[in-house]
């Protein structure tokens, strides 16, 4: 039987027969699909909420205020209170995917998530229950962010832990691309709803996007249950040498990486901005909102096919300039893209926006999963990356409120907007130059402090025959 010898970037060496080689493509490009698949679930689940925080449920879950603008920030809290929950997801779904295993957390959240999403699109409106109608929407949001606290981690850790050699930044970013197609679908199932009398819309027309998710939940569901645990992490259950407080050992192993990571987090800033705010925004200064769902959708489906592009290049330079070229270039266009908002340039606010969702903003969102999974070992990876995560996730998820706060009824006072992505990219930007460079590492020795820092200085050459990959 003939082998192939396959050369991991750091120099250890491994040898594979072509029957290996297809094994482990196989398992890589399962766990790749399954990222994808949650991804959109997720983030359609989470920008079908957006979505509906925008143009429906100021006017159909919150008494009528006098203000437009007021209601709407009451509307938005409710979006940012996802974000207050997912940390506390990433805790509790982190330390069980370390100790349980990646796959049936992974199950577990996709659950969650679909059942919240389907529960909202039957809950009864204020004119009909009261305050109710805002208290079980939060709990329901609440639901959602816990699992949106877990899923992307581990959807990551799983896809990064099964990639081959050189395609480690590459199989992770699949989980992006999901999200992007995730925002594609929600965008367009609003689209109809946008064109419907306001009467229809409002009663229950804003309903059928959240219905449809049980859809995509089945499909995903089908997916993820052929996953297998990834062979690190099976090995480490096997020989019981899981933390039993992942969460906490981790802090004291890896401290600077968690402080990191929740830091180079706030570059998603921008796509919350634009896709809740701008959208708002948008509608307050005339612009229709199937327009802006339309600048959605377009920026998202290059984004689909730009992510893994992006990511792939980092496997060929590095995680930090990839990073840093995206998070640098989105501070200098989102003042484009707010402006062409604010003078109501159709044609550049289509151009400024596929720009930032489908180039510079794609290219840090790509390299994430896999850079973010890379600074922890296999036994704290999970609870690492998803309350790293969060923590710098859950500021941007109360921008669009704050922004909106601060923006007010004068429309022209845009600026308020843009620093906020602006302050938040180039504070990651900073924090990346700091961060380790990863990409050389073999995955066995991942989140070691010694073999990482001579790695990154060209200095590594492993000779762990467990590591080629």
């Amino acid at each position: 039987m003939s082998t192939t010898i396959q050369q991991d970037t750091s120099g250890a060496l491994e040898t594979l027969t072509p029957e290996q080689q297809q094994y482990r493509m196989t398992r890589a490009k399962r766990a790749g699909w399954s990222a994808f698949l949650g991804g959109a679930l997720e983030y359609y689940d989470f920008f079908v909420y957006a979505t509906a925080a925008s143009l429906v449920f100021p006017y159909i879950f919150f008494p009528d205020t006098g203000s437009d603008a007021l209601t709407m920030v009451a509307s938005f809290g409710t979006l940012g209170v996802a974000y207050v929950a997912r940390p506390f997801g990433a805790l509790f779904f982190g330390h069980l995917g370390d100790r349980v295993g990646r796959k049936s957390i992974l199950l577990a959240t996709l659950l969650l998530m679909g059942v919240a999403t389907f529960l909202i699109g039957v809950l009864p409106t204020y004119q009909q229950i009261g305050l109710w109608a805002p208290i079980l929407l939060v709990v329901l949001r609440l639901a959602q962010g816990l699992s949106a606290g877990a899923e992307i981690a581990g959807a990551s850790a799983l896809s990064t832990e099964e990639a081959p050699v050189g395609l480690r930044g590459f199989f992770p970013s699949f989980s992006i691309s999901g999200i992007a197609a995730g925002i594609v679908l929600a965008s367009l199932a609003f689209l109809p709803i946008t064109a419907m009398d306001e009467a229809d819309r409002l009663s229950w027309g804003w309903r059928l996007p959240f219905l449809a998710s049980i859809l995509v939940l089945a499909v995903a569901w089908f997916v993820r249950r052929q996953l297998a645990e990834p062979e690190d992490f099976q090995e480490t259950k096997d020989a019981g040498e899981q933390e039993k407080a992942p969460f906490l050992v981790m802090l004291k192993t890896h401290p600077v990486q968690f402080v990191q990571i929740s830091i180079l987090s706030l570059q998603v800033v921008t796509n919350t901005l634009m896709q809740a705010f701008g959208l708002s925004y948008a509608t307050s200064v005339g612009i229709d909102s199937s327009t802006m769902l339309w600048v959605t959708i377009v920026g998202n489906i290059v984004a689909i096919f730009t992510t893994p592009a992006a990511a792939y290049l980092s496997d060929k330079i590095g995680r930090k300039p990839t990073f840093i070229a995206g998070t640098a270039t989105t501070a200098v266009m989102i003042w484009v893209y707010f402006n062409a908002i604010a003078t109501a340039n159709i044609a550049l606010i289509f151009v400024t926006s596929t720009i930032i969702l489908g180039v510079t903003y794609a290219m840090s969102n790509a390299v994430y999963p896999a850079w973010f999974s890379e600074l922890f070992n296999v036994k704290v990876r999970y609870s690492g990356v998803a309350v790293g995560l969060q923590v710098g996730i859950l500021v941007s998820g109360f921008t669009p409120m704050i922004a909106t706060a601060l923006v007010g009824d004068n429309y022209a006072n845009w600026g308020p907007a843009a620093w906020i992505v602006t302050g938040a990219t180039i504070l990651a930007t900073l924090v990346a130059l700091t961060t380790r460079e990863t990409y050389k590492t073999p995955l066995r020795e991942l989140g070691n402090p010694v073999s990482d820092a001579e790695t990154e200085a060209g200095l590594h050459h492993g000779s762990n025959p467990r590591s080629g990959r």
